[in-house]
């Protein structure tokens, strides 16, 4: 077990905030600010994340017999698959199509952020490998205990990931658009590891629009104000009423946000005439810029790539941090720098005939993902000498 011969026992609590913070941030450690305590409390205090938006919170606890905080795996009970982008709607209709019922269902995950990290929370001094270990078997008996029809843990770290595999959990890729800093100093020395087409082109689309009178500021810490989270919410709500229905987060979860991890936060504002127009939400990592929402009221050429694409380039750049990671979608952003990278998600299902279908279906999926990425490989805009 995690600690030589000492017995440790798993449990499940409903909220966060029956944790003491210090002992799961020592476990969650300090690289990706989605898995700390103070996210996943801004989720559940302002009720974007609850059981009444089908996201029951059911985060596993593995302790020492002395109470030691071992490992945790933040987890919801679920009733749909909203808010995932790790899609399981067909397997879930096949499912009960054939008699069964696929929901409630187990998610491993953090709520409506595609972001890659860790899943299985160790702290430091326990032995990684035998900790991962008791957390996927505690997984796995909590999900057969509690009688769903699945677990499901998306973008896991490669180690997490890996281990699951290793215990026969079906394995499923998936693919992103990252960029990374190759040590540069400036956003010009970025462009100038691109082939010409593609540098003019981004010079092109960054004077247009300086050249429309939108001005672009990156604010952080106390330099962002209620008014600008105000301005970011009114973007947000606007693209979700138009795009994909109802919004997840609250407003209260920005205020909570800015209260509790202001200095992680990096809001890119677009302003014209003094007025906010368009925004994009990032958070700060220990070596990278994550980009999470954007939202505009207004449609200016190229502003999108500006505010989501170019912006947090330019921060990564002048902060040090070695890479960004823009979110989902995107085969667009891979001519503005941004390079195909896989992504990763693991499936532990109890009944036979769905997990047998689903894992030849991953494996099929995985084939093409592997093909498709190798071919954006070939449409990099990257110079031969800089890749």
């Amino acid at each position: 077990m995690p600690d030589s011969g000492e017995a440790v026992t798993a449990r499940v609590v409903e909220k966060i905030a029956d944790v003491t913070p210090a002992a799961w941030d020592r476990c969650a450690g300090a690289d990706n600010p989605f898995v700390g305590h103070r996210f996943l409390s801004a989720l559940e205090a302002s009720g974007s994340v609850s059981a009444e938006q089908g996201w029951l919170p059911q985060h596993l606890l593995l302790e020492s017999s002395g109470g030691k905080l071992l490992g945790a795996v933040p987890m919801y009970l679920k009733g749909h698959s909203y808010g995932e982008y790790v899609f399981d709607w067909g397997w879930a209709d096949a499912f009960e199509r054939a008699g069964g019922r696929y929901y409630p269902k187990l998610q491993a995950a953090v709520p409506f952020s595609p972001v890659t990290g860790p899943r299985l929370l160790i702290d430091p001094d326990a032995s990684a490998d035998e900790t991962r270990r008791a957390l996927i078997a505690a997984l796995q008996t909590v999900t057969d205990r509690m009688g769903v029809s699945s677990l499901h843990v998306t973008f896991p770290s490669r180690a997490d990931w890996e281990a699951m595999g290793a215990a026969g959990w079906i394995q499923r890729m998936g693919r992103q658009f990252h960029w990374h800093n190759r040590g540069y100093e400036t956003f010009d020395a970025f462009l100038e590891t691109l082939t010409s087409r593609k540098r003019k082109s981004i010079r092109k689309e960054r004077r247009e629009v300086a050249a429309q009178g939108v001005v672009m500021q990156a604010l952080t810490g106390r330099e962002i104000e209620p008014r600008h989270w105000d301005a970011f919410y009114r973007f947000y709500v606007d693209t979700y009423d138009r795009k994909w229905g109802r919004p997840y987060l609250t407003r209260d979860f920005f205020d909570r946000l800015s209260g509790t991890m202001a200095d992680s936060v990096v809001l890119v504002l677009a302003e014209l005439d003094g007025e906010p127009i368009a925004g994009a939400l990032n958070l700060r990592g220990s070596d990278a810029l994550f980009g999470r929402n954007w939202g505009s009221t207004a449609d200016f050429k190229f502003l999108h790539f500006e505010a989501c694409y170019y912006q947090a380039i330019d921060f990564a750049i002048a902060h040090g941090l070695q890479r960004v990671e823009a979110g989902t979608q995107g085969p667009h952003k891979i001519q503005r720098g941004y390079i195909p990278v896989p992504t990763y998600s693991a499936h532990y299902i109890q009944h036979r005939g769905l997990s047998d279908a689903v894992a030849r279906f991953c494996a099929e999926e995985t084939r093409e993902t592997e093909q498709e990425m190798a071919y954006l490989e070939t449409q990099s805009p990257y110079k031969a000498c800089a890749t």
